[in-house]
């Protein structure tokens, strides 16, 4: 018997990076997996990848800063699987890096409608099922930048901030319906999300490394096993926590 037998496990962004990560640990632990992305050549890689393994997996095109499509990726779910174990709202951007006074209009509203409002949206969405299954398990990936300042990065921040409040505000509302929402904040992580920030400013590197008191990045195998562990048994009475994978940054 592995850990999510039976289960069904929709994780959104998952056509690189983390999301890609927990997507396929998931699956090789015995769950059917609702791979999600606007990517659609990285998602549909990834649910090739989940079968060659010998697991279950579908793939759902869904930009979650559109209602819309969240509903449709919902209901694409449903429609499959009957219901909606766990869900890991990963989706997100990093935006510009610059300080802001340079932030124009665009820059904002658009991290905002995806870090922010897309978590809103499938949160929204995802509760309304859960909770009328009286079942269910939503983690959230935030940030450091969700628990503590980082410069030249206003609407991230922001944002990730947001996650933490709808993480906190949900699990209190919701635990009643015996729906866990709970968090990880993972600190730099070698993803996409990186590389492109490296790609702006190399020099970069030196400085994020030397602001982790392990003198590492994270590894997407790090946060995974922090997202697996919220959502086994063995964590059924933890909801609301926002928990750093930092290498001791926040300590």
């Amino acid at each position: 018997m592995k850990n999510f037998d039976n289960k069904v496990v929709l994780i959104t962004g998952s056509g690189s990076g983390l999301g890609k990560d927990a997507a396929i640990a998931f699956a090789k632990l015995g769950a059917s997996v609702v791979v999600s992305d606007v990517n659609v050549k990285g998602g549909e890689e990834v649910v090739e990848e989940i079968k060659k393994l010998g697991g279950e997996s579908i793939f759902v095109k869904a930009d979650v800063s559109k209602k819309e499509e969240v509903q449709n990726l919902i209901k694409n779910t449903i429609q499959k699987y009957s219901k909606l174990d766990i869900a890991v709202n990963n989706a997100g951007i990093g935006g510009p890096f610059k300080p802001t006074t340079m932030y124009t209009d665009e820059d904002w509203d658009r991290v905002i409608a995806i870090n922010q409002t897309g978590v809103f949206y499938c949160l929204r969405e995802e509760l309304k099922v859960m909770a009328a299954q009286k079942s269910g398990v939503i983690v959230n990936i935030s940030s450091i930048a969700g628990l503590r300042a980082m410069g030249n990065g206003c609407a991230y921040v922001a944002s990730k901030h947001a996650v933490v409040g709808l993480t906190k505000a949900t699990a209190v509302e919701y635990a009643r319906f015996n729906i866990r929402v709970n968090a990880v904040c993972p600190v730099f992580t070698k993803t996409p999300l990186v590389e492109q920030l490296l790609d702006v400013d190399p020099a970069m590197e030196k400085k994020l490394i030397q602001g982790i008191p392990m003198r590492r990045y994270g590894e997407p195998a790090d946060m995974t096993n922090a997202i697996l562990w919220l959502c086994e048994e063995s964590s059924a009475f933890v909801t609301g926590l926002c928990l750093p994978i930092d290498g001791g940054m926040m300590a």
